[in-house]
């Protein structure tokens, strides 16, 4: 008996490419399509490119059809506004900047997926995001997908051993234009539909918009870094670490965001060369092999989705990291999260602090003698 999977379907190409590769692989498809929110037809934008709507439910069912599959739709929007959409207003009340992927990957994809197999009877589950696993003796490793342009290793840096030994990814072998060409020569009904972009639960991609109707505004002081109040704001939500535009402040040189003290609702600027850090401090850290490396380790680190890698040393210390760099990194933000990797193998990674964590000693976490760039 063929062995069985379930795959994550949003109606979009690629998690359909995915189906489609391991149908033919000789698996036991199961198609799962997640309802996670609901928007009106009458909200959308006409070129709208998120998920989760009628049409995208639908492009999964005739997928699965198309393959000849079984296709279920389950309803998990309680558990997607507890873990993802009331974790993102959250975090913007508290001065940080979130990122719902990772969010939902973590706690609402994976999660619900390994238990909709386990229930099923299914030994796999599989996604369709652009990223690759590879077993090396019995253990396994997450490697970047094989198109640098569309790589999300990013979002996965806290699969672990248990994790990445029941999933498949079967499009990270493939460069994007592969994969449509693929679902084209295939039939699929959706080979050419756009990609998603923006954040998926947030129409025509406006967060700033979405966040006024979603929190009642507190005003705060807008103050340079010795606490002298420049301006006032409606809430601290409205920014983030970097920002020069809708600071409604002039100045003798460009000021932008440096830091944001949710505490007293204040906003702190100052000069471009402020944003500059030489290192982060990381909570929450996983290792894809499940432990840390013993000493210091030079790795590569990526602090944004969108951001190129740099060199930086990493000094584990617990549950917390010490992540520093060989050169200065612009905007490093508290909230967003922060991957590490050697060559194409994915280390794992945590969330951005502001800062260094209260309950840990930087000597203790940094063995003597150690320096960035050592």
């Amino acid at each position: 008996m063929p062995e069985s999977v379930v795959v994550a379907m949003s109606g979009g190409v690629d998690s359909s490419a995915a189906a489609l590769l391991l149908h033919e692989a000789g698996y036991r498809v199961l198609g799962v399509t997640m309802k996670l929110y609901d928007l009106p037809a009458t909200q959308l934008p006409a070129n709208y490119q998120g998920c989760c709507t009628v049409d995208d439910v639908e492009d999964a069912r005739r997928v699965c059809h198309r393959l000849g599959v079984a296709h279920h739709v389950f309803n998990l929007q309680r558990e997607f506004k507890a873990y993802v959409t009331d974790y993102f207003l959250g975090e913007y009340q508290a001065g940080r900047t979130p990122h719902p992927c990772i969010a939902c990957n973590e706690r609402i994809k994976f999660d619900f997926l390994y238990q909709r197999a386990h229930l099923l009877g299914a030994e796999f589950v599989a996604t369709g995001h652009y990223a690759r696993i590879c077993r090396e003796g019995s253990s396994y490793q997450l490697l970047k997908g094989l198109d640098p342009f569309k790589d999300q290793s990013y979002v996965l840096y806290s699969m672990g051993q248990q994790e990445l030994e029941r999933t498949l990814m079967p499009v990270g072998g493939y460069p994007k234009e592969e994969i449509r060409r693929l679902a084209s020569d295939a039939g699929l009904p959706n080979a050419d539909k756009p990609d998603s972009q923006d954040i998926c639960f947030i129409p025509g991609g406006n967060y700033r918009e979405y966040l006024r109707d979603h929190i009642k505004p507190q005003a705060g002081s807008i103050v340079d870094e010795d606490g002298r109040v420049l301006g006032k704001h409606d809430g601290i939500e409205h920014f983030t670490i970097g920002q020069r535009r809708g600071l409604g402040i002039a100045g003798r040189v460009p000021m932008y965001v440096i830091g944001i003290d949710a505490g007293h609702r204040r906003v702190v600027v100052g000069p471009e060369e402020h944003l500059y850090s030489s290192s982060l401090w990381a909570s929450g850290v996983s290792y894809v092999s499940g432990s840390p490396p013993p000493v210091e380790e030079g790795v590569t680190a990526k602090i944004r989705y969108k951001s190129p890698e740099c060199e930086a040393v990493l000094t584990p210390a617990g549950p917390y990291a010490e992540i520093r760099f060989r050169e200065p990194q612009r905007a490093v933000t508290p909230g967003q999260a922060v991957a590490l990797y050697q060559g194409e193998v994915v280390l794992g990674g945590g969330r951005i602090e502001a800062g260094p964590p209260a309950d840990i000693g930087l000597s203790s976490a940094r063995p003597s003698g150690s320096a960035v760039g050592s």
